[in-house]
């Protein structure tokens, strides 16, 4: 839940969210309504890309849901007139779907990312634009903890193009005076994710296998490191970046002070699950080829300059998770 004074500032503001029936658009948006925001969500409610109705079921009727896709610059340069911010979360997520086939990824994750500028400058050059980018971004770490000072250099398309939309924010931001903020996330869970399959987060999956009694697929030998962040910090690092000036034209990693292994992370679930069990495979070499290694973030400069940092330990946000996909696993499934 958003805090007060923060909630305050989207009391009866206009919000726009793309991909706002995905997992954590979802989120942001029952935060929003409660704090007194007028929504309208965008999905395209491609199968493969996450966004569910049901995420909204309880909210349904609190906010405006229009089934259309980023790749539509028409009924864009409609939705973007009048609004206060505009959180742009639609993309595609899928690290191996964007080598099989790249050119979806970069209509989704690129060129849209230009069409939704450009309509926001000729249409309200005077929202405020949130852009959630990927820790994907900086490749194989050179150095742990990874800052925002840290070389960029994808392994994927998906990362490549998750850049060039950063960098078009960042331009319009600098040339034409858009407020832009960018947040790059790491492994964000919880409730309402993608768990169908690997799609979203590898963690989704494993979170499918588990509630439905198989075993857990750790790839490799489970000693890649990894931070997570509870799907609910991040909503209040996306509330934060948008309501704060400070952020314009800021770019900031979220993450975790704890990291784990693969393997500690499995043993870990099938503790809190109560049962279940896992074992270590050898990469299926489409993800072995962008697989990364260890990661993990240094979150400082958000915390120094917007008060941000995560709230929501592992262990508890894991078992908030599994209780969620027990009681509502054949929603997801």
């Amino acid at each position: 839940m958003l805090r007060p004074k923060l909630a305050d500032r989207f009391h009866g503001a206009r919000v726009l969210i793309t991909g706002g029936l995905g997992f954590i658009g979802s989120h942001l948006a029952r935060e929003l309504v409660q704090a007194g925001a007028d929504v309208i969500l965008v999905d395209s409610l491609i199968p493969e890309y996450g966004g569910n109705l049901r995420n909204v079921a309880e909210i349904e009727g609190e906010v405006r849901i229009n089934i259309s896709d980023v790749r539509d610059e028409h009924s864009l340069r409609y939705l973007v007139r009048g609004q206060d911010f505009l959180f742009n979360l639609a993309g595609q997520t899928s690290h191996v779907d964007s080598m099989l086939d790249p050119y979806p990824d970069l209509e989704i994750n690129c060129r849209s990312q230009l069409s939704i500028l450009e309509a926001c400058r000729h249409h309200n050059p005077g929202v405020k634009i949130v852009f959630p980018s990927t820790r994907q971004i900086y490749g194989r770490p050179r150095r742990l903890p990874v800052d925002e000072d840290h070389p960029i250099r994808p392994v994927d398309v998906n990362g490549i193009n998750k850049t060039a939309g950063e960098w078009y924010h960042l331009v319009y931001g600098d040339t034409y005076g858009l407020r832009v903020a960018i947040l790059r996330l790491t492994n964000t869970y919880g409730p309402h994710m993608r768990v169908k399959d690997a799609r979203q987060t590898f963690l989704g999956h494993w979170i499918r296998l588990l509630v439905t009694g198989r075993e857990l697929q750790v790839y490799g030998d489970g000693s890649q490191r990894r931070d997570f962040t509870y799907v609910d910090d991040a909503v209040r690092a996306l509330a934060l970046a948008a309501a704060d000036e400070r952020a314009n034209g800021g770019v900031y990693n979220l993450g975790d002070a704890e990291h784990v292994s693969l393997l500690e992370l499995a043993e870990l679930l099938v503790e809190l699950n109560g049962e279940g069990s896992y074992a270590t495979m050898p990469f299926p070499e489409d993800r072995k080829a962008i697989d990364i290694g260890d990661f993990y973030a240094d979150y400082g400069k958000i915390e120094r300059e917007l008060g941000w940092r995560p709230e929501v330990d592992l262990r508890e946000g894991l078992a908030r998770t599994l209780s969620f996909y027990r009681e509502n696993g054949p929603a997801y499934f």
